[in-house]
């Protein structure tokens, strides 16, 4: 059963996923060893795969979309279980950009790597990236822009957390089409993610997590 499911997230086998995580469940398989054990490697591979050029975006999303409907059958249990998530992520697309693609990506694969993701969509401005960063207090803020006349808000979002004193509490990274590590650098960042896979990598390391 686990070497099915492994199989049903590698192949982006969505619709079969959800009964297969309830069988390992029913076979006494606990939610914690199924993430650990099945989900986050799978998405591991899926990852590494990407990046080595073995797998593309097409295929990727597949597997996004089979590990989102595994956690819609674990992650209740997982909360009742008391399994806190390895961090918080808060992201969002900036002012001025309806492109999510790219951003959804990355919210399913830190959710595949076992992160609390709260999605605050497109067209964020930076006083609700502020707001969002009282309320929920992340570790990380991730923002995402597709186009080279939006990218320009991300700066402004990262002087608006300074003037609100929020800076030193929150790793923030950035990516999109148009962004590179020049520029992440160059306007503040902590880090910079060229695609999903590598966001993941860098919340970890941000993070300090080796697992």
């Amino acid at each position: 059963m686990l070497d099915k499911l492994r199989e049903a997230v590698l192949q982006g086998e969505y619709d079969a996923v959800p009964a297969l995580t309830q069988g390992a469940l029913d076979t006494g398989t606990t939610p914690a060893e199924l993430l650990d054990s099945v989900l986050i490697p799978a998405m591991d591979v899926v990852g590494s795969e990407y990046e080595s050029g073995i797998r593309y975006i097409p295929e990727m999303l597949v597997s996004a979309e089979a590990m989102k409907a595994a956690m819609t059958v674990l992650r209740p249990l997982l909360s009742d279980c008391g399994i806190e998530p390895k961090g918080r992520v808060l992201i969002g697309t900036v002012e001025g950009d309806l492109h999510d693609i790219g951003k959804n990506l990355v919210v399913t694969m830190l959710e595949g790597a076992a992160f609390e993701v709260i999605d605050l969509g497109v067209e964020v401005e930076a006083n609700r990236f502020v707001e969002a960063l009282r309320e929920h207090q992340p570790d990380v803020l991730a923002l995402s822009a597709l186009l080279t006349t939006t990218m320009v808000f991300m700066p402004q979002v990262i002087e608006r957390i300074e003037e609100a004193d929020l800076r030193t509490s929150v790793k923030i990274i950035v990516g999109g089409a148009p962004i590179t590590e020049e520029y992440a650098g160059r306007i503040g960042a902590d880090g910079y993610a060229e695609d999903a896979a590598a966001a993941v990598t860098v919340v970890k390391e941000l993070l300090g997590i080796t697992a």
